[in-house]
């Protein structure tokens, strides 16, 4: 499989602490898997700066590494003018960061803003849920959707550009 360039694909949420890297990491574990992390780059990011240069969550990293995922090695960035141009998926976490990555993409780029859990269709759910506020099992719950939806990614993905090569 061949694509003849890198894609790239951006997971956001709103502090780029609890969603996002866990979609990263989730992610990026099945690229590996598949062979493929010489053709897909892997980055996350939040819509605001509340928590610029931090590790994921505690919870979110004890949940990912419970189930062979370290994300320690991730750090929170905002999200920026020039990401809308790099990167091939930007993939909002809720429709509120859906709605904000809408109001500060440049005209022509829209298509490539989408809800993650749209790769995900038959669990009929649009949203990740921010578990932030809540206990442990809202992070169980977040890895187990983002699971689903990266998996339903990576097949996208993998129709759209490595089974031209």
């Amino acid at each position: 499989m061949s694509t003849g360039r890198t894609i790239r694909v951006l997971f956001v949420c709103m502090g780029n602490i609890c969603r996002s890297p866990t979609a990263q990491g989730v992610f990026r574990k099945l690229v590996r898997e598949e062979g493929l992390g010489h053709w897909i780059e892997i980055d996350s990011a939040g819509t605001h700066a509340y928590h610029l240069g931090e590790s994921p969550d505690p919870r979110a990293q004890q949940t990912a590494r419970a189930r062979g995922i370290d994300l320690s090695d991730l750090r929170a960035r905002q999200i920026e003018p020039g990401d809308f141009q790099r990167f091939d998926y930007i993939l909002a976490m809720d429709r509120d960061n859906y709605a904000y990555l809408h109001r500060l993409c440049p005209q022509g780029l829209e298509t490539k803003v989408q809800l993650l859990m749209d790769f995900a269709p038959q669990l009929g759910i649009r949203e990740v849920p921010d578990p932030y506020y809540g206990g442990q099992r809202g992070f169980e719950q977040v890895f187990d959707l983002i699971e689903q939806a990266a998996r339903g990614l990576l097949d996208d993905i993998k129709q759209r550009y490595l089974a031209q090569g």
